[in-house]
């Protein structure tokens, strides 16, 4: 990929890439190996990029495995890695990701941070997952931007990095040209969120659907959940109620008409609906009917006007306002560079 067709720091701050149908690059991602490295960390970031699912409309990816060190690398498994590529591999990469770290004790080594420095400093997204936002942390990346990891750490973390605009509650953040996660599976959210970012809904949908799991968490849901298992008949009311407003996302919906659906009163229904999704109501609404607009304006011709309303935002201004606070475009910007009309 040559540099001219390298997204630039400004275009990754907005989540854009070169429309595959005009540009047809290759993205080039490259995840941080590590002595004493978790297998299942590592692989998060290699599953969702690293594989060849062009039977199902993903664009390809070229991705490099790259030592953070010199030598065969352990695992916490008990087996080795024999990485083939070194730092040097960073400095062509779009996307790097750091996808845990072994210790928050230890200080990742100097090389490593300065490599991360620079690469930020000509526009590769940073990607640090669970444990790996303290490699970010630590390479003074994240001064003054949000940033969230693994919840066991939310005290030792934002001990260490003041200066970080920390949320120890959140699954993950996208801050544009950097994002942080939680721990294990939120890794997998956070992937397949960036997946959505670089490629479309449909693209991310389908990495999901064969992974076999969710195909969109919103980020702000919460890490650590109380009670993650509903009551009996509850949890089958809350589920049912779920899929029918995804259904009905165009339909007004109030607290209250919801509890009144899934049979609770409004207390029981907000304690129930937190303890099942991880979210509030209402962020959990908005996220959908976003998730619903960014699908309709990747796979459909129709009007902004019309998105809006079958998306359940009433108006084209109001749809353009939540677009903008979330995703750093507009719906009609978001449609040309997706669609590459």
């Amino acid at each position: 990929m040559t540099d001219s067709a390298r997204p630039s720091r400004a275009a990754a701050a907005d989540a854009r890439v070169e429309p595959a149908a005009t540009a047809p690059v290759r993205l080039r991602v490259a995840v941080i190996a590590f002595d004493r490295i978790s297998p299942f960390h590592l692989s998060v970031p290699c599953v969702v990029f690293g594989e060849d699912r062009s039977e199902g409309g993903v664009p390809p990816f070229e991705l490099a495995v790259c030592a953070a060190e010199p030598g065969t690398l352990t695992t916490t498994a008990g087996f080795t890695i024999g990485a083939t590529q070194g730092l040097d591999a960073l400095r062509g990469a779009d996307v790097i990701v750091v996808p845990s770290w072994r210790d928050t004790r230890e200080a990742p080594p100097a090389a490593l941070c300065e490599a991360l420095r620079d690469a930020h400093a000509r526009g590769a997204i940073l990607v640090g997952l669970c444990l790996g936002a303290y490699v970010l942390a630590h390479a003074g990346l994240l001064d003054g931007r949000p940033g969230t990891t693994h919840w066991a750490a939310a005290d030792d973390f934002a001990r260490r990095f003041p200066a970080v605009r920390f949320d120890p509650e959140v699954l993950y953040i996208d801050d544009g040209d950097l994002l942080t996660s939680a721990g294990t599976a939120a890794g997998l959210d956070c992937c397949l969120h960036l997946m959505r970012r670089l490629c479309g809904a449909s693209a991310a949908n389908y990495v999901a659907r064969r992974l076999v799991v969710p195909p969109h968490r919103q980020g702000n849901q919460a890490q650590y959940v109380q009670q993650p298992l509903a009551a009996a008949g509850r949890g089958d009311r809350l589920a049912g109620l779920l899929d029918w407003i995804r259904a009905h996302l165009d339909t007004p919906h109030t607290l209250d008409t919801l509890a009144q659906r899934a049979l609770m009163s409004r207390r029981t229904f907000t304690r129930q609906f937190r303890s099942t999704t991880g979210s509030t109501v209402s962020a959990w609404l908005l996220g959908e009917r976003l998730a619903r607009a960014q699908q309709l304006l990747e796979t459909t011709d129709q009007p902004i006007d019309a998105i809006a309303q079958r998306a359940g935002f009433g108006s084209a201004a109001s749809l353009r306002q939540h677009f903008v606070d979330r995703f750093r475009t507009t719906p009609s910007a978001w449609r040309r560079e997706f669609r590459g009309s």
